[in-house]
């Protein structure tokens, strides 16, 4: 009945509650739906939603609902918004179906949605309180760095897990590529990790203050950790390439990953190899 009453310009507009922290800051390269990459990052509470009481028996749960906004959905590629183009386009081509074949737009996990609203089910790793604010540790999201957050509810598993559900043109994840590196790749990689852990090291032989949200994100986001070798190998294997180009050898294409470039290439089908390992400067 509030529908048929509400006038077609009139909008909701909800509050932005917090901020999705990444290693990952751009589209390319993100998981195409959740809990594919057991990947670590943080969701930074804004005041007044980072109210330590407002999360009290969240802990109980073990994985959380999230709602968040496509807040890249217009970035071109000379990094600027560009909305000019808002028209509803009621088809998409998923790349499960190869990129070809369209389907409809409600049919489909589309960013591309007239809302351009995200709903994903993550991991709750941990509560943690610092400074005295909430931040969420999670794993496997699906969201880029710097994500605008909506909502963040609980997952109940009697009433949100359908076992018997159908998954139409997605039955089953994707296959995953066989993914290596090749030495001297893997040389870049290491140096670089060195070059952190002096920097760690030098932080603490001067005093410097290593308790604090901004040094919890600096480590989801820049500083790059042994660890992180396996997350870019289980992103790589998702093959993020678009589903026109998975037959392309001669093109390298490049994964940002906190603070780096991962370059990497198909070498045959289904094995795609990391080439170069290349420190960046992330403006943010």
């Amino acid at each position: 009945m509030f529908g048929e009453n509400a006038s077609q310009s009139d909008g909701y507009h909800a509050p932005i509650i917090g901020y999705h922290r990444a290693p990952l800051t751009q589209k390319f390269g993100a998981p195409r739906q959740p809990n594919l990459v057991a990947l670590t990052s943080i969701i930074e509470m804004l005041a007044p939603y980072d109210d330590p009481a407002a999360f009290i028996g969240m802990e109980a749960f073990s994985h959380i609902w999230i709602s968040w906004h496509f807040h890249h959905n217009y970035i071109n590629k000379n990094n600027s918004r560009d909305k000019t183009d808002t028209r509803f386009r009621p088809q998409v081509r998923p790349p499960r179906l190869g990129g070809n074949q369209k389907i409809g737009i409600f049919a489909s996990r589309s960013m591309y949605r007239p809302s351009a609203l995200g709903l994903s089910v993550v991991k709750l790793e941990r509560i943690e309180i610092v400074e005295g604010r909430v931040l969420l540790v999670i794993s496997g999201a699906d969201m880029i760095d710097a994500t605008p957050i909506i909502d963040v509810k609980p997952y109940v598993a009697y009433s949100d897990a359908i076992v018997q559900a159908e998954s139409g043109f997605a039955p089953s994840a994707p296959i995953l590529s066989e993914v290596t590196m090749t030495e001297s790749a893997h040389e870049q990689f290491m140096g670089l990790v060195n070059i952190e852990q002096n920097k760690q090291c030098t932080d603490n032989a001067t005093g410097a203050e290593l308790d604090t949200v901004a040094a919890h994100i600096h480590q989801i986001q820049q500083q790059l950790l042994v660890s992180d070798m396996d997350a870019i190998k289980a992103l790589i294997a998702q093959d993020p390439r678009p589903a026109y180009r998975r037959d392309d050898t001669k093109t390298a294409f490049v994964m940002r990953y906190k603070s780096v470039d991962v370059m990497f290439r198909l070498i045959e089908s289904k094995h795609l190899q990391i080439t170069d390992v290349v420190e960046v400067s992330v403006q943010r």
